[in-house]
């Protein structure tokens, strides 16, 4: 069954474009120009990374005053959603209406 399979195998098993022995894309020039522009976009972007704007000196803390005020802005914002303290005595208050354990 095998030998036949391998003899006579003139069709693709099963679905023919997914799966182990599926059926080979052709390459088309479309695609290769559309492969080539993608690598020449890719090489462009790694030019320009490659030379960065700042040095590293200038690029230390260049935004210092900026971050903290942004994180200080944040903290404000999260903090006044807070509620106001409440304490157990208050709470608890409803419960001094008659003291009869203590006297």
């Amino acid at each position: 069954m095998f030998l036949t399979m391998a003899l006579l195998r003139k069709r693709i098993p099963g679905k023919q474009w997914i799966g182990k022995y599926r059926r080979p894309r052709t390459v088309t020039i479309a695609m290769k120009q559309a492969m080539i522009r993608r690598l020449e976009i890719e090489a462009e972007n790694e030019y320009w990374l490659s030379r960065p704007y700042l040095t590293r000196q200038e690029e230390y803390n260049h935004n210092r005053d900026v971050r903290v005020a942004r994180w200080e802005a944040f903290k404000a914002m999260k903090s006044s959603k807070f509620l106001e303290h409440r304490y157990m005595s208050d709470h608890l208050n409803h419960l001094n209406v008659s003291k009869k354990w203590t006297s």
